[in-house]
């Protein structure tokens, strides 16, 4: 499982994919078993290489930000690569956005450049949803993009063959590039800094309003390395990727860990168990990331026939607590012995602790692990600061190479994430162990985690503010077997209106995305308030339980 390491110099992400192509030329990059094709890492450059100067074709600058819409396609891969080689910020978006998300995350990003695919669900779902939000784009030539509404926005490239009218193709793209020196795009990556931002994920918080988390070279490379040292990570490992690339998840514990340590990315273009079983199978991968739900879903699929998972070694799950029996039957049946657990948050790149290979089955159910290389971690007392002793409960707070640049053009918010000292507030209660190992007992937020997408209550709220006939709505999680949990709304009404639980789920869709809209809808006359007045969020929770419990 032995892996080169490369020279500390190489920080910036060109860098190493010149690097693979140099030392690594003919091994496998990255396969698709589901498209029946495979690129060596030299192949693998060069069509990077052809995607950072399509994007500079389109007049893409070092520093704009360009926006990817589309499920774990190659192009999504090429585009991450491409664009850090360009020196572009690549903005991920969500798969599950509708009208409303996509729309904000555009405008409040600054995109100039957004590539699409056809959608996920059904035939050209994101093109209609694109027109909804910008109808202006039937109505121009390819690249000349002009909309009040999105004053950055100028090119769209969809991911299809056929030309749609406003956009360019991917191989329009590509074309265009093969006019750009390749001494022009050398310049352009030599002139690049590691601590420069080179991709923006966006992430919600208290108040509503998603926040453009900025990462760096030095943040991505660096905690990519981590967490593939500690998976053993190599030249001889592949690594089955099903988790959505919008993610860091996706994109930085997958695809960035393979580049940093000469792995080969498997990805599967979408969640499902059989297509993840054959994929390990037929590329005999080594290492498998998931969450929970994914899991769950994979052991059940092997109930029903048999798959040879055989080279199963290692890999990632995160996204919730890991179950024991899921964890041993990853272990036994899957292969996957040396499965590592995950936690961290975007703001971290993502990662802060991680479980080693050799921990305990009860370390790896009960705990997150212990700090990351180079990274630090401290629980920290909620009221007065202070660093607490093993043991006690806090909130977990990191600082180190890994933390974010920052929320883009969000100043105050970031300062309210990071400390003056540097410390990262995470907003989880944790205790950590004398062995350094956390555990995490709650959250500060009211977040929501939903089969390992993480939902904000408040943004759900806002957007549920903004129907007619809702005078007031709290939105809380409660306790789900499958998912982990689901989401719960209670509305107060207008008066005059009667609305149902149906009208509401009909207004939030096609507009949020299916994952946030409330499951169990609840209209009360009023909230249950402290004395003072503050809404008491943990009595809705037991009444939506109960009332959940009897349907």
């Amino acid at each position: 499982m032995s892996s080169m390491e490369f020279p500390a110099s190489l920080s910036r992400i060109g860098d190493i994919v010149d690097a693979n192509a140099k030392h690594r030329k003919n091994q496998t990059a990255l396969a698709y078993y589901e498209y029946g094709f495979k690129n060596s890492f030299s192949e693998f450059r060069d069509i990077c290489r052809q995607v950072a100067k399509g994007l500079m074709a389109l007049g893409v600058k070092r520093g704009d930000h360009i926006a990817v819409w589309a499920n774990n396609l190659p192009e999504w891969v090429y585009t991450q690569f491409g664009s850090a080689m360009a020196g572009a910020v690549l903005v991920t978006v969500n798969t599950n956005f509708r009208a409303y998300e996509l729309e904000y995350l555009l405008e409040q990003s600054d995109s100039t450049t957004l590539i699409l695919s056809h959608g996920v669900r059904e035939p050209d779902e994101y093109l209609r949803i694109l027109r909804r939000v910008c109808p202006e784009v039937d109505h121009c030539q390819p690249g000349r993009l002009e909309t009040q509404k999105l004053p950055f926005l100028k090119n769209i490239v969809h991911l299809g063959k056929n030309q749609i009218s406003g956009m360019f193709t991917w191989s329009r793209m590509i074309e265009l590039g093969s006019r750009i020196p390749d001494a022009e795009l050398d310049q352009r990556a030599q002139s690049l800094e590691p601590d420069e931002v080179i991709m923006m994920q966006y992430t919600s918080g208290t108040t509503g309003y998603p926040k453009g988390v900025m990462l760096t070279h030095r943040n991505l490379i660096g905690n990519a390395r981590s967490m593939a040292e500690i998976m053993a990570l190599g030249p001889d490992d592949t690594l089955c990727i099903p988790v959505p690339f919008f993610h860091c998840f996706g994109c930085v514990i997958g695809t960035m860990c393979c580049t940093v340590s000469g792995a080969a990315m498997a990805p599967v273009t979408g969640f499902d168990p059989k297509l993840v079983l054959e994929t390990i199978e037929a590329l005999k991968c080594t290492a498998l990331h998931g969450v929970p739900t994914m899991f769950i879903a994979e052991l059940e699929a092997m109930e029903n026939r048999e798959y040879d998972t055989a080279q199963l070694r290692t890999g990632v799950m995160a996204g919730s607590t890991c179950p024991v029996e899921v964890m041993k039957g990853v272990m036994e049946k899957m292969g996957a012995k040396e499965l590592t657990i995950v936690y961290g948050q975007t703001e971290s790149s993502p990662g802060i602790t991680q479980t080693r290979r050799d921990d305990s089955l009860k370390v790896c159910t009960e705990t997150v692990g212990r700090a990351l290389p180079n990274v630090e971690v401290k629980i920290a007392d909620t009221v007065t600061g202070q660093t607490l002793p093993p043991g006690e409960t806090g909130e977990l707070c990191s600082r180190g190479y890994h933390i974010m640049k920052g929320y883009y053009k969000m100043p105050d918010k970031t300062k309210e994430a990071i400390d003056p000292d540097g410390w990262l507030h995470t907003g989880d209660l944790a205790s950590m162990d004398e062995h350094g190992n956390c555990t995490i007992q709650g959250r500060l937020k009211d977040m929501i985690i939903r089969g390992g997408e993480n939902i904000y209550p408040r943004e759900i709220e806002e957007f549920l503010y903004t129907h007619p006939g809702v005078q007031d709505v709290q939105v809380v999680g409660i306790t789900d077997k499958k998912y982990g949990e689901e989401v719960a709304a209670f509305i107060r009404q207008k008066n005059g209106n009667s609305l149902s639980a149906e009208e509401i789920r009909n207004f939030c869709k096609d507009r949020i995305s299916f994952h946030k809209i409330p499951r169990y809808i609840y209209f009360v006359d009023e909230f249950p308030t402290t004395a003072s007045g503050k809404i008491q969020k943990y009595k809705l929770r037991e009444m939506a339980l109960n009332q959940s419990a009897d349907a």
